[in-house]
């Protein structure tokens, strides 16, 4: 496969299960979809020692053609905000969730081995706070290879939108931050 060829999708879906579950339904030309702000609902109840009723079991959107990445929360109370759908014909490059790099509840970070080569996928949700931005430039990480790294950022800049008749120390954080990538 080339990577030159990968067709990827990127959507802030504000928590609309409407919107994921169209989106995996339609979009099959992509090979990886992007999501921030994903929906998380309560899909069943599972067996448990401590409640007779069961124990909510939380989850988001899934799809037989796509295979899903999100971090699990440690903390029942947390929203993630970033998910990572895989399309099924790429099982072969053998898609890894990389907690081990980057753990962080909105940012979410995977790889691939392709040609000998591994690469990566960064998606990032950053709030308006921008803790995920402010995280990625505390730590000292060094990765090589990131094929993707886009997200929602939250960040208006004069920038990128002309518009906008201001520029924000956060947005020349970015761009530190995605130059060291």
């Amino acid at each position: 496969m080339i990577l030159k060829n990968l067709k990827v999708l990127l959507q802030n879906v504000r928590k609309n299960h409407l919107i994921v579950n169209t989106i995996l339904e339609t979009q099959t030309h992509f090979d990886i979809i992007l999501i921030q702000e994903p929906p998380w609902s309560i899909i069943c109840k599972i067996p448990s020692n401590s409640n007779s009723e069961g124990e909510d079991f939380i989850g988001t959107a899934h799809h037989p053609n796509w295979a899903l990445f999100a971090i699990n929360p440690s903390n029942k109370a947390t929203s993630l905000r970033v998910t990572v759908y895989i399309n099924n014909h790429l099982a072969s490059l053998r898609f890894s969730l990389r907690t081990d790099i980057i753990n962080h509840t909105d940012i979410l970070l995977l790889s691939f081995t392709s040609n000998r080569f591994q690469y990566f996928i960064l998606n990032i949700y950053s709030d308006f706070a921008h803790t995920a931005l402010k995280y990625l430039k505390d730590i000292e990480v060094n990765i090589d290879n990131i094929l993707v790294m886009t997200g929602d950022f939250n960040i208006r800049d004069s920038l990128w939108d002309s518009s906008f008749s201001h520029h924000s120390s956060i947005s020349d954080d970015l761009i530190l931050i995605a130059d060291s990538f």
